[in-house]
């Protein structure tokens, strides 16, 4: 049997097709080439367009479907990985009623903290094991008072995987997980906050039915199979949020694994069995993919907005869209610490372990007789690697206290210098492994539709490719560039 997984992310649809027995993938493809727009109407906003989401996936599919040829016959199941904490609405027709209001959109952080202060401190933290925050939830919120001709005509309300899922079977549903990283889930109870519902004033029928994360929620519709060229009535058979995902295609489904990624945004995510919360809501716990009822597994996250997206915006506005192999290159040619050229990374909205803060993003230390574009390509992905320091900090606090950190070998994790700074700065080992989220969406379609007959089996063919360990000879300098980054950021 073969797997197809699909890894719906904020800049691109990426698909990939893996042999379920050899876990090799024969094919891969992403859409666009570029990135996808972020429509930001407002400062904070940021929304795209589920259909844009839907015609970058079928290209996506086609073209693996062309590198299979007659072997995407027997693709047998559909795992679904998507962009977390995202609001689809949809009608009594199943049509989007608006634009999805995406993870890093910061509009709604009022309507959490309002949330928080009326439901309480107490209850927040050990009922839902964190604040409401900017979540799905509170977006939710913020379109039932501004929206309220859009709010009256609402369904359902959907993640964006569930929307994916939505488009390809005609079903519309939910995971466990999905609904806690929504901020809707009552962890104490194990069940949907009657109270989170009762204060927003959200009808609990909003929401869909929920099952485990490895469950089929559907089958591939006639007509979709048409266009997509696939055979029909395949199961959809696995759906996660992209960092929970991604901790599973690392095999990190155990307490004590980390696993992390550096795309858009940054993100260490830990597993552990422990109903673990930070007070200040910096860091956050949600449902893994393989919690069950009689097995605690809670996934800690912390998330960056502002990582991976300034490299980007580099490429775009300032190396004239050189490939970032070639960014990649250049950076190394400045020693660590960038000849003091400091820059913090925070440009892409309230940054959570920042405490909801926007303070944008800021270079420092600026000297037009010294310092060139080498230099800004490189202390942009020191600050990157410095706010993963910050940011495991606070982790650590929460008892998640990682030696080795695992990730896939894609976006900033193909930088030396970055992985570099990283290993040093934080005192881990990082390895590389042979996947991506689409691999391990296909993996969880497999677990989830039974092919595999343990979680153990589904990762036949997980390589480590790449180990990179701390250089104790350029560890302190990357400590004394790290406590200046620190200062300044204090000080905004």
């Amino acid at each position: 049997m073969l797997l197809l997984g699909i890894d719906l992310g904020s800049s691109s649809v990426k698909a990939s097709v893996i042999d379920g027995d050899s876990g090799k993938c024969l094919a891969t493809a992403f859409s666009p080439t570029d990135e996808m727009k972020i429509i930001a109407l407002k400062p904070g906003w940021a929304e795209q367009d589920p259909e844009m989401w839907w015609t970058n996936l079928k290209a996506a599919i086609s073209e693996c479907s062309k590198k299979l040829e007659q072997k995407k016959d027997i693709i047998g199941a559909i795992g679904i990985s998507y962009q977390m904490h995202g609001l689809v609405t949809v009608d009594k027709n199943n049509k989007v009623l608006r634009n999805s209001i995406i993870w890093c959109d910061s509009r709604a952080v009022s309507f959490g903290e309002k949330a928080l202060a009326s439901l309480g401190n107490d209850f927040c933290l050990s009922h839902l094991l964190n604040s409401p925050g900017n979540f799905t939830a509170s977006k939710l919120a913020w379109v039932k008072e501004n929206e309220p001709d859009v709010f009256s005509k609402i369904k359902k309300v959907m993640l964006p995987g569930d929307y994916v899922a939505l488009r390809l079977t005609g079903e519309i549903s939910t995971t466990y997980t999905g609904l806690s990283e929504g901020i809707f889930w009552d962890f104490s109870l194990n069940k949907v906050s009657g109270e989170l519902m009762r204060f927003f004033g959200f009808d609990p029928g909003i929401l869909p039915d929920p099952s485990a994360s490895f469950s089929i929620s559907g089958l591939l519709l006639n007509s979709v199979a048409k266009e997509l060229g696939l055979p029909a009535g395949i199961p959809v058979a696995y759906k996660a949020g992209d960092q929970p995902n991604n901790a599973l295609s690392l095999n990190v489904l155990n307490p004590g694994e980390v696993a992390a990624t550096a795309g858009t945004s940054g993100v260490i995510y830990g597993v552990t069995e422990m109903k673990k919360f930070d007070p200040l809501s910096r860091v956050n716990t949600f449902l893994h993919v393989n919690h069950t009822n009689s097995r605690n597994r809670l996934g800690v996250l912390l998330c960056i907005n502002g990582t991976g997206i300034l490299n980007s915006w580099l490429r775009r506005n300032i190396v004239d869209n050189l490939s970032y192999n070639n960014m990649n290159n250049i950076a190394e040619k400045v020693s660590p610490g960038s000849d003091g050229l400091c820059i913090i990374p925070f440009g892409n909205g309230a940054e959570r372990m920042l405490g909801n803060k926007d303070v944008g993003a800021k270079i420092s230390g600026l000297s037009f007789n010294i310092h060139g574009n080498a230099h800004v390509l490189r202390a942009a992905q020191e600050g990157i690697a410095f706010s993963f320091r910050y940011g495991l900090d606070i982790m650590k606090e929460t008892g998640i206290v990682p030696m080795v950190i695992r990730a896939g070998e894609a976006n900033m994790f193909l930088s030396k210098v970055f992985r570099e700074a990283l290993s040093c700065i934080t005192g881990t080992v990082i390895h590389l492994y042979n996947t991506d989220g689409s691999i391990g969406a296909a993996r969880g379609a497999g677990i989830g539709c039974g092919f595999y007959k343990s979680e153990k089996e589904a990762f036949t063919g997980l390589v480590a490719i790449g180990i990179t360990e701390p250089d104790k000879s350029k560890s302190y300098v990357y400590e004394e560039a790290y406590l200046k980054w620190k200062e300044l950021l204090h000080n905004l």
